[in-house]
């Protein structure tokens, strides 16, 4: 299975004094974020199949992140900003999934889940805003495992 992790570009800030959920999923992306996320979707769009699956927060910097891809896309409501890993894995159906699937969502959901597929001592791995990370489990002697194929961020396209 491979799992594409791509956490959503750089959005505007919250207005100070606003810390309301329903303002957090209305925070659109920057003009910086908007870039970012053509620069990824452009790499992405080279290197995934057609029959990709691909899933967003519905968080509107998400779906912006989303629609740069160009791609038919759903919205998910266990992506949103605080989702627990369990979620994002039980939704995808982590390792077992024939298909490649494109999460885009938030910290620290997608460091948390990185974190936990690769075994790291740490609990949260910490991810760029606009990057990407390209997972996939192959079996090894009986064993399940986690592969990095690549790890990319739109600074560096």
């Amino acid at each position: 299975m491979d799992l594409i992790l791509w956490r959503h570009a750089e959005a505007h800030a919250l207005p100070e004094g606003t810390s309301d959920a329903r303002s957090d999923l209305e925070r659109k992306l920057t003009a910086r974020g908007d870039k970012q996320a053509a620069k990824m979707a452009e790499w992405l769009d080279r290197q995934l199949p057609g029959s990709a699956r691909i899933v967003s927060s519905p968080a509107r910097r998400c779906e912006q992140t989303a629609l740069a891809l160009g791609r038919k896309f759903k919205i998910r409501s266990e992506l949103v900003p605080g989702a627990m890993p369990d979620a994002l894995l039980e939704l995808v159906q982590w390792p077992h999934s024939k298909s490649l699937i494109l999460v885009i969502g938030h910290q620290p959901t997608l460091g948390q889940t990185i974190a936990r597929l690769l075994g790291l001592h740490e609990s949260d791995c910490a991810i760029k805003k606009g990057a990407v990370w390209w997972l996939r489990t192959r079996e090894r002697e009986g064993q399940i495992q986690t592969v990095v194929v690549t790890v990319q961020s739109p600074e560096m396209l």
